[in-house]
């Protein structure tokens, strides 16, 4: 039995995006591109750490890194990434409220 196609890509999104450090980056990233040492500053992760993350966000597709010089800025990669994290976290507050 075969599964529907898009289904294991699917899956391999949300395992990259279940963790909350990369939901928190992505959403910082979305709002401002941002180098490694600007997100660990406000995120108070270490640059390894942060940069862990990244890895695993740019191999998945979602955010690319723009050198200039030897400066790396990281940029949303797939919008429709943004709108799916934005979605669950509004689908998680409305269903907190009394």
């Amino acid at each position: 039995m075969q599964a529907e196609p898009g289904l294991a890509e699917a899956a391999q999104l949300f395992k990259i995006l279940g963790h909350e450090s990369r939901l928190w980056l992505l959403r910082l990233i979305s709002a401002q591109p941002s180098t490694v040492g600007e997100l660990a500053e406000r995120t108070a992760m270490s640059q390894p750490l942060v940069s862990q993350h990244l890895r695993t966000l740019r191999q998945g597709g979602l955010v690319t890194a723009v050198r200039s010089g030897k400066e790396v800025t990281y940029e949303i990669a797939d919008t429709h990434v943004t709108h799916v994290v934005a979605d669950a976290v509004a689908h998680v507050l409305e269903g907190s409220k009394p």
